[in-house]
């Protein structure tokens, strides 16, 4: 989901990761076209639109995405 309250930081010193489209539906298993879905619709990781029809992600988003809808089962949850 979208939220322009999410703040991510990169370690001090480190340039940011910025990923197509492509890159982060490899990276995740996501289609293509769910992604596009989702900025759609307005949900999914956020991302940058650096041009009419160039769509880019900060890789620590994707990654911030992906941990915040980790669902944990309850055989991890009696482990702990």
């Amino acid at each position: 989901m979208l939220s322009s309250e999410s703040t991510t930081t990169q370690p001090k010193g480190t340039k940011p990761m910025y990923l197509t489209e492509h890159q982060v539906a490899e990276m995740t298993g996501f289609a293509l076209q769910t992604l596009r879905n989702w900025r759609f619709r307005g949900e999914g990781p956020r991302y940058l639109k650096v041009a009419k029809r160039s769509i880019r992600y900060l890789e620590s988003d994707v990654n911030e995405f992906m941990q915040r809808n980790l669902i944990e089962t309850e055989e991890v949850a009696n482990a702990a």
